[in-house]
C-alpha cells in the first residue's frame, strides 16, 4: 500500500514500532543508525543468549523488514548526505528530545526548506510543548503518569505497570496513524507537517472507561485485579482459574452478556453442579456492568468451583456451543500451536545460513486482498544497505564510502 514512498526512521528503541508499521504496509524504510549502530541492537533477550550486534531479538521484531544505513549526523558530512536523503524521502520519523534535531540544524523549519512535502513524526514522552516536555521517562514512569498503572493489579497492593514494557508502544501505534492522517491531508494538499506524538496521551487515551467515567459520573475506576469497576460500586468479574490456566469469561449483565451468563448457569445445572441462587436469576435484566458486589459475591464461590474442574479447551468447547463469553487466555505456548493462526499461514520460516536455523518469524498484522502487507523478514545489519543508497542511489563513488567510513562517518 505505501510502495511508493520512502521513510526516514531516525528511532531508536522508543519508537522502532512506528516505522515497522509502516514497512510492513509496504513503504521503503531506511533505518538511519550511528555508526556504532542503534542502541536497540543492545535490548535484550538476545538469540542463543549471545548479546553481539545482530543478536537482539528485540531488533529482530520492531526493525524487520526495514533497511540500514549508518551516518553520523553530528559532522557535517553526515548532516549533508542526510539532507539529500530528506529532499526525496516522503516521512522522517524520529524519537528524540524536543530540540535534539533543531540542535544539529535540522529542526522543521529547515527540513521543510529542503522538502515542503516532508512529514516529519516526532515521539516523544509528554509531547513537544509544557512543562514536562523536556523531562526524560522510562516504561514505569511513563505508565505511571499516564494512569494505566493506577487501574493495573490488585485492589490491596500497590499499583502495577504491565509487565512487558508498553509505553513507548503505545506512543509508536499513535505515531504510525498520526503519520498516516497527515499523508492522507498530503494527498489533498500536497503539503508536510509535523505531527507532535506525546506517548503520555497516547496511554492515557487507552484507559477505556475510566476517564470517562470520572468526567461524566465522578467515579474513580480503581485496579479491582480479576475484576473491572464499571461504575461506584458495581462490577464485572473477568479473569478466572480454571484446571490449566485462565479463561476469560465476562460475567455481566445486559441483553447479550446476560444471556450468555444465564446461558452459562445452566451448562452448570446440566453437569450437576446447579446453584439455586444463580439459577433464580436473569442477568439479561440487570443492565450490562450492574452487578453489585454484594451479587459478585454471592456469586464467585460456585462458578469458581466449576471453572477449576475443567481445563481451558474443554469450557472453550462448551462456550462455543452453548454461546457463552467464555476464551482460554492463551500462553506463548499456546498461540504457536493455535489452529486458527495455522490455517491462517501466520507463523512463517525464514532460513538462516549464518545461524544454521530455520526462524520462526510473525506475519502482518493484517491482510489486504489488493496489497499483501509483507511477511516478517530478518532485521537488517547494521550498515547492510550503505552502498545501495549511497553510492547506486545518491552517486557517491566507492572511495567516498571508503573514506566516509574511515573518517566515522558511516
Amino acid at each position: 500500500m505505501l510502495s511508493p514512498y520512502r521513510v526516514l526512521d531516525l528511532t531508536d528503541e522508543r519508537g522502532l514500532l512506528c516505522g515497522k508499521m509502516l514497512a510492513d504496509l509496504g513503504a521503503d524504510v531506511l533505518q538511519i543508525e550511528p555508526p556504532a549502530g542503534n542502541t536497540a541492537r543492545r535490548v535484550a533477550p538476545f538469540y542463543r543468549d549471545d548479546p553481539g550486534p545482530d543478536q537482539s531479538l528485540f531488533w529482530w521484531a520492531y526493525a524487520a523488514n526495514k533497511r540500514s544505513v549508518t551516518l553520523d549526523l553530528m559532522r557535517a558530512d553526515g548532516k549533508a548526505l542526510f539532507e539529500r536523503l530528506v529532499a526525496s524521502a516522503h516521512f522522517l520519523i524520529e524519537s528524540g528530545r524536543p530540540g535534539e534535531l533543531a540542535a544539529l540544524g535540522l529542526g522543521c523549519d529547515r527540513l521543510a526548506e529542503i522538502n515542503p512535502a516532508l512529514i516529519v513524526v516526532s515521539i516523544t514522552p509528554f509531547g513537544q510543548t509544557g512543562p514536562y516536555a523536556t523531562y526524560l521517562a522510562s516504561d514505569l514512569v511513563g505508565m505511571g503518569l499516564g494512569g494505566f498503572m493506577y487501574v493495573t493489579g490488585d485492589p490491596d497492593r500497590a499499583p502495577l505497570r504491565v509487565g512487558f514494557p508498553h509505553f513507548y508502544l503505545h506512543g509508536s501505534a499513535a505515531a504510525a496513524a498520526g503519520a498516516m492522517l497527515a499523508h492522507s491531508q498530503r494527498v489533498l494538499t500536497g503539503q508536510g507537517q509535523h505531527v507532535d506524538v506525546s506517548c503520555q496521551e497516547a496511554v492515557a487515551r487507552s484507559l477505556a472507561n475510566s476517564l470517562a467515567s470520572y468526567a461524566i459520573e465522578g467515579s474513580v475506576i480503581v485496579r479491582q485485579g480479576s475484576y473491572r469497576q464499571t461504575g461506584a460500586d458495581t462490577f464485572m468479574r473477568i479473569t478466572w482459574p480454571c484446571k490449566d490456566g485462565f479463561v476469560n469469561f465476562q460475567f455481566a449483565g445486559g441483553a447479550s452478556s446476560g444471556q450468555s451468563v444465564n446461558n452459562f448457569v445452566r451448562w452448570m445445572a446440566d453437569e450437576g453442579s446447579p446453584d439455586e441462587y444463580l439459577l433464580s436469576l436473569d442477568f439479561r435484566a440487570m443492565g450490562y456492568g450492574m452487578i453489585t458486589s454484594e451479587t459478585m459475591n454471592r456469586i464467585v464461590p460456585p462458578v469458581s468451583r466449576f471453572l477449576l474442574e475443567r481445563t481451558k479447551q474443554r469450557l472453550f468447547d462448551g462456550a462455543i456451543e452453548r454461546r457463552i463469553l467464555l476464551f482460554p487466555v492463551a500462553t506463548l505456548g499456546d498461540i504457536l500451536e493455535n489452529p486458527q493462526l495455522e490455517a491462517r499461514g501466520f507463523f512463517g520460516t525464514v532460513e538462516s545460513s549464518e545461524f544454521d536455523a530455520r526462524l520462526t518469524m510473525l506475519g502482518p498484522f493484517a491482510r489486504a486482498s489488493a496489497a499483501p502487507l509483507k511477511p516478517g523478514g530478518r532485521a537488517p545489519k547494521r550498515g547492510q544497505h550503505n552502498a545501495e543508497i549511497y553510492v547506486d542511489e545518491l552517486g557517491l563513488a566507492r572511495s567516498d564510502l571508503i573514506r566516509l567510513a574511515s573518517a566515522g562517518v558511516i
